[in-house]
């Protein structure tokens, strides 16, 4: 695509936890909890108007949805602060200097004074309807191959509760999760190719791996701001996989111009969204679709001059269709029906043509089913027509959520600033210019500064140097290069052959460093052989054993010389007649068939040196 001619502006949101000993404002522990809550907690919420008198439209969408929230709570993970019971304690000041060394790190401007404020969200993630959060730093900027991109806010803030599963009647939350320190680091939205996105949001990342925060699936988030001329912003959220970046933005940005092109098409028809619900159960009184059967009531709408767009695609497998669908969930319904795939899952031609005569629906219109529970199917058809209108305005402003195909789905609509109000319960925190100086003087190294380091002192290539900067190994790296074992090898042992053994299936994740620590002492020893390392080390972690019994167990304790050589003089008759043929050139094959019979129980330069002078005396 031709990024400029679309007008693509994308900017990044990424929240990262950060690594201190308690949650942001209260002592508990900031770790997760698969065990059986102690007790739970019931809440409803709803929106409050700001100062201004306003209402945030996403807060209102999400109450309309009247959902129970159950909260699962413990009593050293969590306490009366989670639960909103009890007013938060004194801001954690360890988190607020991991907040600023990133804002430094970022080179940003650091406020005088830290005021926390409440962001309203009622989606059940927060027991007392919002989020806590303040503004740490502005105006910074991060060096990418594609330029400067600058860095506008970062904020120090709440995590939210960690949701856990979907009940008929409400969401379960665990709040484990919740308070845990978090900061929020917001781009301008200036970045137009989708290469130079993944880079930022990969500059950034190394750069928060510097210092103290969390590692591990979960613990760093992305939001992607995009939107296209005559489109319109959409946030996407909980984007994990940075590599999957340049695909949402391409089908993002392919939505939009769909959207765009349904737009056009309604133009030229003669378009009308009805407010009108159709009750049109009898019509499919004796139908044999399984759905409608089960249904308390069959519901519909008719969408005049819709015909042919519903079931336009979007994305791939995603059709504007699934658009209407994505709203219609968000009332508690399983899906819509279409006139547009219809005849088709159990309901009939017949019936089809019945509906189209009872609501006097043209060859251009669309008719839209909905069967399940009156109160929730009527609910449905409303969010489904309100959506359709907006489909004669454009694209609309919408946060949708990251799927793993790299597609997106609706989950509500954009936030607005009636969100944002003074939290009265925690004082203001001063940022003192004492604090900024103590915090410069003791900067972690940055990752660029510390594969040039790495790559200088230990003799590393540029590809060893920065795979294990990237993949946030260099201080594992250093502290195995302390035993006398070749650092390349221990470099590409942690940069590549760990992730060969955990494509093949082994356990690499019981592995402890200390593991891989013993496993390369037996090598410094002279135990083993490098060859026989991979070997061992895929054995430990599989079997869960100790590397010198590993190397035992598979029997590949290094040789002597003199086993060695014999080894080799028993090869070398047997291949006496390709000896005599190829000479000096069946060092080859049979420098592979004595290691496949040593299995690297002797070292690969030792078996080639035995192998040649054999060779010379039997020539």
């Amino acid at each position: 695509m031709d990024w400029d001619k679309i007008g693509l502006k994308m900017g990044l949101e990424i929240h990262q936890q950060l690594d201190s000993k308690g949650k942001l404002f209260c002592p508990c522990k900031c770790e997760l909890t698969d065990e059986e809550p102690e007790y739970n907690i019931m809440r409803r919420l709803r929106p409050t108007q700001s100062e201004l008198g306003k209402i945030d439209r996403a807060a209102f969408e999400e109450a309309k949805r009247k959902l129970r929230f159950y909260y699962q709570a413990y009593s050293d993970h969590t306490c009366l602060v989670e639960a909103d019971e009890e007013p938060p304690h004194p801001i954690n000041s360890e988190a607020l200097e991991i907040a600023v060394t990133i804002a430094l790190l970022l080179n940003m401007k650091v406020v005088d004074e830290f005021h926390t404020m409440r962001k309203q969200v009622i989606d059940g993630s927060n027991t007392g309807g919002f989020q806590r959060t303040g503004l740490v730093a502005t105006d910074g900027y991060v060096e990418t191959p594609h330029g400067r991109v600058k860095i506008e806010n970062l904020c120090l803030e709440e995590d939210a509760a960690r949701r856990i599963e979907e009940r008929e009647d409400g969401i379960v939350f665990r709040l484990d999760r919740l308070g845990i320190p978090l900061v929020e680091i917001t781009t301008d939205p200036s970045i137009k190719d989708p290469i130079q996105l993944k880079e930022v949001a990969y500059q950034i990342g190394q750069i928060l791996r510097s210092t103290k925060v969390k590692r591990g699936i979960g613990t760093i988030r992305q939001d992607l701001n995009i939107s296209i001329r005559d489109g319109a912003r959409v946030e996407v959220k909980g984007v994990q996989d940075l590599n999957l970046i340049p695909e949402i933005v391409k089908r993002e940005v392919q939505r939009q111009l769909k959207l765009l092109e349904i737009l056009e098409e309604l133009k030229k028809r003669k378009t009308k969204v009805e407010d009108k619900i159709y009750d049109v159960g009898e019509i499919f009184k004796d139908t044999r679709s399984k759905i409608i059967k089960g249904a308390e009531s069959v519901l519909a709408i008719k969408l005049e001059g819709f015909a042919g767009l519903i079931g336009m695609e979007l994305q791939p497998d995603r059709r504007f269709g699934t658009e209407l669908a994505d709203y219609a969930k968000k009332r508690g319904v399983a899906g819509i029906f279409h006139t547009d795939e219809l005849p088709a899952y159990g309901i009939s031609k017949e019936e089809v043509e019945k509906l189209r005569e009872h609501l006097k629906a043209g060859e251009d219109d669309a008719i839209i089913i909905i069967a399940d529970e009156r109160k929730k199917a009527e609910a449905a058809l409303e969010e489904v027509a309100s959506r359709a209108r907006m489909a004669l305005k454009g694209v609309p402003e919408e946060t949708r959520k990251a799927l793993e195909d790299g597609n997106t789905s609706y989950l509500r609509p954009l936030p607005t600033a009636s969100r944002m109000y003074v939290e009265t319960d925690i004082p203001l925190f001063k940022i003192g210019s004492e604090m900024i100086k103590r915090l410069k003087e003791k900067l972690p190294e940055l990752p660029s500064e510390k594969k040039e380091r790495i790559k200088r002192e230990y003799n590393l290539s540029e590809d060893l140097a920065s795979q294990l900067v990237k993949k946030g190994l260099a201080e594992d790296f250093e502290k195995l290069a302390r035993l006398d074992v070749e650092n390349t090898l221990i470099a590409s042992l942690l940069a590549y052959t760990l992730q060969e053994l955990k494509r093949e299936g082994h356990n690499i994740e019981n592995l402890k460093l200390e593991d891989l620590i013993g496993a390369l002492r037996l090598l410094e020893e002279g135990k083993v052989s490098k060859d026989a390392l991979k070997e061992i080390i895929a054995y430990m972690a599989d079997k869960r054993v100790e590397p010198l019994k590993a190397a035992k167990e598979l029997d590949l304790l290094i040789l002597t010389r003199e086993e060695v050589e014999k080894i080799i003089e028993e090869i070398i008759e047997e291949k006496e007649e390709l000896i005599k043929e190829r000479k000096m050139a069946a060092i080859g094959p049979l420098m592979g068939e004595a290691m496949k019979r040593l299995r690297g129980r002797a070292d690969g330069q030792l078996v080639n040196r035995i192998l040649r002078e054999k060779i010379k005396v039997k020539l």
